[in-house]
């Protein structure tokens, strides 16, 4: 059986230096989710995420390619994530991805919840804070209100009766060492491949 490895967590959580450390070191195919959201500095285009326009967005829906979107209210405008039918072939490999419990919860119930793995990534508030605070600090065009938007957002996003309710009971702690998450992460996804 192949899985789809799910990584989650807040902002500021590690997430994404989680994910691009497992797609270079374990044999698995990305999700690149699209977005409409503008790229940070950092970004490559097709490696986090497929930055696209609405006319694409609306392409894609309109073919009905679309599995699981989410639309959020920024205060730069409407900012789209979506994930796509068009990069996912369950049958050939196992796959990461990454995303919110609400998009986990959708591509769970798309293939299914024994097939979409939760890995879920915790860290101490105000540690994000302050993860957040720096990583923002490096953009060319810091945007503050939005990373304190969405910081607050995230507490609602991923509450405990949330989490608990999508059955998230596997948790991979991001406090101290990211290299002993990142350890644990792959060990765990790893016995996952080798019992099948």
């Amino acid at each position: 059986m192949n899985y789809i490895f799910y990584i989650m967590g807040k902002s500021a959580s590690g997430k994404d230096s989680i994910y691009r450390k497992i797609v270079s070191e374990l044999d698995v195919n990305t999700i690149v989710i699209y977005t409409t959201r503008p790229k940070r500095d950092h970004e490559i285009d097709g490696s986090e995420y497929h930055f696209v326009n609405e006319n694409f967005y609306d392409k894609m829906h309109d073919d009905d390619m679309i599995i699981e979107e989410r639309i959020y209210s920024t205060i730069y405008g409407n900012w789209t994530y979506f994930t796509a039918k068009d990069n996912i072939d369950i049958g050939s490999k196992n796959y990461i991805g990454i995303g919110t419990l609400e998009s986990y919860l959708k591509i769970s119930e798309y293939f299914g919840s024994n097939v979409v793995i939760p890995i879920y990534i915790e860290v101490d508030d105000g540690i994000r804070l302050m993860r957040a605070v720096m990583r923002e600090q490096n953009e060319s065009s810091p945007k503050y209100a939005e990373l304190c938007r969405r910081f607050i957002a995230d507490s609602e996003d991923f509450s405990e009766n949330k989490l608990i309710s999508a059955n998230i009971i596997r948790r991979f702690s991001n406090n101290n060492s990211f290299d002993e998450c990142y350890c644990e992460i792959k060990r765990y996804i790893t016995s996952m491949i080798d019992n099948d």
